[in-house]
């Protein structure tokens, strides 16, 4: 998880979990590399998968899920003293972004499930912000990628047509957005999602 110019990596993996300790020890060389300030989560009580954070750019939401908990959560809040952080249930699906994600600033982008309205529901009786919300039939297909870059302003990394056609057609509703459809079948098997294969970070030009 990575805010502002800190980032927060686990410390040595278990053997039970899939990222290796090489796998860390990469992320932190290439964090470093950016001039990061890492803070390494070093108590083994804790979980947290980076699927469970969802950062909306004025606060934290935390999933509980079979790979994140409480502590996982607090450890997060610790390194992050500056923005509210908050828990939600996931009672359905891998992990929070299994059915939601930011698709803008303010804009969160749900799928149709009662789990995932469910959730939504309780993130915005937690939050103090006002939030948007574009919601797609599809919960998968609410995994996506926003970036807000040079000469293209808003971009949308989002599921294709041909996995999803009815929320691909949801996307389009958003006019003043490069869309990027990318294909996911392969990750998907698994359990991987587009914000999975992305580590995106904010961070000014030195030039």
């Amino acid at each position: 998880m990575i805010r502002g110019e800190r980032g927060l990596v686990k410390g040595q993996a278990p053997k039970t979990e899939s990222c290796s300790s090489s796998q860390t020890e990469e992320m932190k060389a290439a964090l470093k590399a950016l001039n990061l300030n890492i803070v390494e989560m070093t108590d083994e009580t804790a979980t947290l998968d980076g699927g469970d954070v969802l950062f909306t750019g004025q606060e934290f939401f935390v999933g509980l899920s079979k790979r994140t908990n409480q502590r996982g959560a607090e450890i997060l809040a610790d390194a992050f003293k500056d923005y509210a952080v908050s828990t939600v249930p996931v009672q359905q699906g891998l992990h929070l972004k299994s059915f939601c994600s930011m698709g803008g600033p303010g804009l969160i982008v749900i799928g149709s499930s009662e789990p995932a309205q469910k959730a939504l529901k309780i993130m915005q009786q937690m939050s103090d912000h006002r939030y948007d919300k574009l919601t797609v039939p599809d919960d998968l297909a609410a995994n996506c990628v926003y970036m807000n870059l040079p000469d293209l302003g808003h971009v949308l990394l989002h599921c294709t047509a041909e996995e999803f056609p009815e929320s691909a057609k949801v996307f389009e509703k958003l006019k003043d957005y490069t869309l990027i459809p990318l294909a996911n079948s392969e990750k998907v098997k698994v359990d991987g999602a587009l914000t999975c294969c992305s580590v995106v970070i904010n961070k000014k030009s030195s030039n």
